[in-house]
């Protein structure tokens, strides 16, 4: 015979209320299951409803909100990962360019002095 039992805090009451359930030939319904779910809540630091169906809900929420929380965590991480990458890629664009610029400059001057020295044979 299932006994509907309101009015537990803990794990504690629980266990009571099973053994006084057993005693009258009985069991709580969903008894593990609800054992868990108050498990579950004492961890977060949640405060029991009293009911199977009350504490269930409460749990399923809290599951949902660490589940959105972790999936942000994520998204953010993944979004760092592409900046960074991106902030390689960007490092990288800008030394190419400015090793092209040294390279233009350099030849540039090589070019000014080669022109340089020629006049100058040719004047002395």
């Amino acid at each position: 015979m299932a006994m509907k039992v309101d009015g537990i805090e803990d794990e504690n009451d629980l266990k009571r209320a099973q053994a006084a359930a057993q005693a009258a030939g009985g069991t709580i319904p969903n008894y593990q299951d609800w054992a868990n779910v108050l498990s579950d809540l004492k961890l977060a630091g949640i405060d029991s409803t009293g009911s199977y169906e009350g504490d269930r809900a409460l749990r399923d929420e809290l599951e949902r909100e660490v589940d959105k929380f972790l999936e942000e965590a994520q998204e953010a991480q993944r979004q760092q990962e592409t900046q960074k990458q991106e902030g390689v890629h960007e490092s990288t664009k800008n030394d190419k360019e400015q090793e092209i610029k040294a390279n233009l400059a350099n030849a540039t001057s090589s070019m000014i002095m080669a022109d340089y020295m020629r006049y100058y044979h040719l004047m002395s």
